[in-house]
């Protein structure tokens, strides 16, 4: 049986959690109506529910989303549904699984639990043989740092080999995302001028203009570089700065992506600025005097042959000045300035890839500016796509799980890289600073800038 077999049934560890209903549930209805997934969706988790129950809340899920349920669709996803109730330390759970589970050769585990039970799942699917020819599907976070990384890994791989393991980061199932690497490949033009040459700085913002919302035990615990840049921005630098792949094939688009995140070098302790919100401290669940960052910003060098003394500067953070997820790309100025008004220099051309608020690919350039006198002025040429109806970064990445697609996967050395790269700002890094709501973050992080150059996003 081989890695890239068609899976025959989905068993969903955590079916009962948030994760399912603000996500799973609806990617699973889509995958359902685009004739995808006609296997048993097997339920697994410790309330106690039954089938009728599973399916009385897969309905409340899709009700809650504000989606058009068209019924028929729904009768063929509720009539694959089942449940398992159990213990994921006991035994009998897995025998109940694998019960339900009975002549089905390519099955895939889906583990939407905390990392902590990772351990008794992995045991307890390979029990009863589910592990010899079925994949294993891990969500976030692929430990709490490089240690535990590394150990998480080892618990995993004694019983799934790396190529049916799928790490999923729903940040490359975005469509925003995954057109970076075509608008970057497919496109000639850009590559004379996407290098050291003619790039001045990229700065990638990750900016939230609310808080935790009620989510103070869980993010105390967590953090912004645990949350969003070990794992979203990294990778996103990371299609960034890639070479072009030597194929489509998965490895080879994995294969640059982790060459990408190797040459990053480690970032030293001035090179981070940990911030927090004025009031964090103040929210239910968190510890008093807590140290935890809600934002983060840190200047990182790529030391390859392309991106040798490029500055990138990731920044991520909550109750900021606005909701905007966005990398930016600085190209060099004109060697001097031509047909510029004397009160105001040309500004530089800019490449900005949006997935927030809206989707979309922007370049400033420079154009006359109408009337008589020969100046430029900025404009902007911008691409907008639409993201598909009814389409959720989980619809395609369970997709591709289900047919063994790994190509937009995090693979397990990638993970300990982009440990690596952030494990020092984790365990070594300055307390934080505060900042106030509504600004965009802590003045101290404007240090990490030349200084030429400014936070592009504002």
């Amino acid at each position: 049986m081989t890695a890239s077999c068609q899976a025959d049934a989905l068993i969903l560890f955590g079916i009962t959690g948030d994760l399912a209903r603000r996500k799973l549930f609806s990617a699973l209805y889509d995958l359902t109506a685009a004739d995808r997934l006609d296997m048993p969706v097997i339920g697994v988790a410790s309330r106690a529910w039954d089938d009728e129950t599973l399916r009385r809340q897969a309905w409340a899920a899709l009700e809650e989303s504000g989606r058009s349920i068209d019924g028929q669709v729904f009768e063929r996803f509720a009539s694959n549904l089942t449940y398992v109730q159990g213990n994921y330390q006991d035994p009998a759970t897995f025998k109940r699984i694998a019960e339900r589970a009975d002549g089905r050769t390519c099955t895939v585990s889906y583990l939407a639990i905390p990392p902590g039970l990772f351990n008794e799942v992995v045991e307890g699917l390979a029990s009863v043989g589910l592990n010899r020819t079925g994949r294993l599907v891990l969500e976030k976070p692929f430990g709490r740092d490089l240690r535990s990384a590394v150990e998480l890994n080892e618990i995993v791989q004694r019983h799934f080999p790396e190529e049916r393991v799928y790490r999923i980061d729903h940040f490359l199932g975005k469509e925003a995302v995954q057109n970076l690497m075509i608008f970057r490949f497919s496109n000639t033009v850009l590559e004379p001028i996407w290098n050291r040459h003619y790039v001045r700085g990229i700065q990638i913002t990750m900016a939230e203009d609310f808080g935790i919302e009620g989510r103070g035990s869980f993010y105390d615990e967590v953090g912004t570089v645990r949350d969003v840049v070990q794992n979203h921005l990294l990778q996103v630098l990371a299609l960034l700065a890639m070479e072009p792949p030597v194929s489509e094939s998965p490895d080879a688009l994995r294969d640059e992506r982790v060459k990408a995140l190797r040459a990053i070098v480690t970032p030293k302790p001035e090179d981070v600025v940990r911030g927090q919100y004025a009031g964090y401290r103040d929210e239910p669940g968190v510890a008093p005097g807590s140290d935890t960052e809600t934002f983060a910003a840190i200047r990182l060098e790529v030391d390859s042959w392309r991106w040798a003394g490029v500055p990138w500067v990731i920044r991520a953070g909550k109750a900021l000045g606005s909701t905007v997820t966005e990398a930016v790309v600085e190209f060099a100025r004109p060697p001097r300035p031509l047909f510029a008004d004397a009160s105001c220099r040309p500004g530089p051309n800019r490449m900005t890839f949006r997935t927030k608020p809206d989707d979309g690919i922007s370049f400033s350039m420079q154009a006359k500016k109408p009337g008589p006198a020969m100046v430029s002025h900025p404009i902007e040429l911008h691409l907008e796509h639409d993201r598909p109806r009814g389409r959720d970064s989980y619809d395609r990445l369970l997709g591709d799980a289900l047919r063994g697609d790994p190509s937009l996967f995090a693979r397990q050395d990638g993970v300990l890289e982009a440990w690596r790269i952030v494990d020092e700002t984790l365990s070594g890094c300055r307390s934080v600073v505060p900042y106030e709501r509504g600004s965009w973050g802590p003045p101290e992080a404007d240090v990490l800038l030349r200084p030429d150059w400014s936070w592009i996003t504002r």
